[in-house]
């Protein structure tokens, strides 16, 4: 059952005993990611819509994270429920060795958005399977094995994508694939290099990487596998010149570079991809997420034509049941309608530069808690501290229980009052969907700004 409240949204009406047999049934039968399950207690959603979603006792919640950063279109969003309803009333599945037209479609949209020379899409069901035949495509027509990754990344959960990925959730999974190595990416706030200024940063971080490439041995090493804007790992923004010096890197030694952008894809800064805002063109890039907010999951590689022609006589020796499944390819081609319509990527450039930004950093010189804002679109990172000299972190890095408590506290406060956000390590985030309203923007950062008082309070 559902009511419309003043303003014209459709609400779930609170039913208490539909959320009870919702967290009975998960609580016993679903296994979750990323969890010890005795201890966790998902909450039970009922229904969305934009910008918010609603549990079972009728609370609403601004979703601050778009979910997992994928949600760039909100939750129920009619062009691409239509659009799923009327392919699966047509054509609801068909294996990928035939031609689909929802599939065609969406690959020659999505090459058209890319840079010149990049006119084949392969599809996945996700982003870690992209990365996956990514870093295939790279050892195939290199006829090298390594792949090098930074510290700070997220890559997925699967074999060469957890050996890539920097952050500890690779530490349990350990040993992956063997032939990765590891770098240190540009930190503007924390330089790994003790630079002073962006410019020195990224100097000193294309040099250090110029050196491993030099020592793991660059006739070695198939791919560089970079976010271009680092994630879940603290929204790190490349300093000026860095992502055009890897790509010098690449060309001198004949190394594959592939864009990760899976979370900052399809609009998430205000472009279709980061890296164009960054000048820089890469050989490979893997998406999923925003292509079409996670109706139907979906992901894939775009792959430029030097590296496709290798393929054209030799098979690739990769496939998935479900790639580029009709379902989420008619939701993938209505994204692409919804962002030209609705003039998407202008919409966040605005927001980012009008709204947010100034709000964050005005925020930044009143909590003496924050030590850092950083990002730009919808896509922004508030880097919390003890210490703003020392720049000593609020919870120490990979926190849990007691030692988390801190940032714990700051989103349990944004929760009580409606904002679900997202926070990872000492940082909040600020993902909301992309389509989210002016007046609901600022609402959330209001909750935000209240919450950092819980951070205040455990300022040197």
């Amino acid at each position: 059952m559902v009511h419309t409240d003043p303003t014209g949204k459709t609400r779930p009406l609170p039913d208490p005993e539909a959320g009870a047999r919702v967290r009975a049934d998960d609580r016993g039968h679903v296994f979750h990611s990323w969890s010890a399950q005795a201890v966790i207690d998902p909450l039970p959603v009922a229904a969305g819509e934009g910008a918010s979603f609603w549990d079972y006792d009728g609370h609403a919640y601004l979703d601050f994270s778009s979910q997992l950063v994928n949600l760039n279109l909100g939750h129920g969003h009619p062009d691409l429920v239509a659009a799923i309803q009327r392919q699966a009333g047509r054509l609801a599945t068909i294996q990928p060795s035939m031609a689909n037209d929802v599939r065609g479609d969406l690959a020659r949209r999505i090459a058209a958005v890319a840079p010149d020379g990049m006119d084949k899409v392969f599809f996945t069901n996700g982003g870690a399977d992209a990365n996956e035949n990514a870093v295939r495509m790279a050892r195939l027509v290199t006829g090298r094995r390594k792949v090098m990754s930074m510290y700070r990344s997220y890559h997925g959960n699967t074999a060469t994508a957890i050996a890539l990925t920097g952050d500890p959730r690779r530490w349990p999974n350990e040993p992956a694939d063997g032939s990765t190595a590891k770098f240190f990416g540009p930190y503007v706030y924390r330089s790994p290099f003790h630079s002073s200024s962006p410019d020195e940063e990224a100097q000193r971080a294309l040099a250090h990487l110029e050196q491993t490439i030099i020592l793991e041995g660059a006739s070695t090493i198939a791919a560089i596998v970079i976010e271009t804007i680092v994630g879940t790992n603290g929204v790190l923004m490349p300093p000026p010149g860095y992502l055009a010096g890897v790509r010098d890197l690449c060309d001198r030694f004949g190394i594959v570079y592939i864009a990760d952008e899976v979370m900052v894809g399809f609009g998430r800064v205000g472009e279709w991809f980061a890296f164009q805002a960054f000048d820089v063109v890469p050989d490979l890039i893997t998406f999923a997420k925003g292509v079409n907010s996670g109706y139907v999951p979906l992901g894939g590689v775009v792959i430029s034509d030097r590296i496709a022609a290798h393929f054209d006589t030799l098979p690739f020796p990769g496939g998935l049941t479900y790639s580029g499944h009709p379902l989420a390819c008619a939701a993938g081609v209505a994204t692409f309608e919804v962002f030209e319509r609705d003039g998407i990527l202008a919409r966040v450039r605005d927001l980012g530069s009008r709204v947010i930004e100034p709000r964050l950093r005005d925020l930044a010189t009143r909590h003496p808690s924050v030590g850092d804002v950083r990002g730009m679109g919808l896509f922004w990172a508030i880097e919390l501290v003890k210490d703003r000299e020392t720049r000593e972190p609020l919870v120490p890095f990979n926190a849990s229980g007691t030692d988390a408590a801190p940032v714990a506290a700051v989103a349990a406060a944004c929760k009580r009052d409606g904002v679900w956000p997202f926070t990872h390590f000492n940082r909040v985030h600020v993902a909301p969907p992309l389509v989210i309203g002016e007046e609901d923007l600022v609402r959330g950062l209001d909750v935000i700004d209240r919450a950092l008082s819980h951070a205040d309070d455990h300022v040197r």
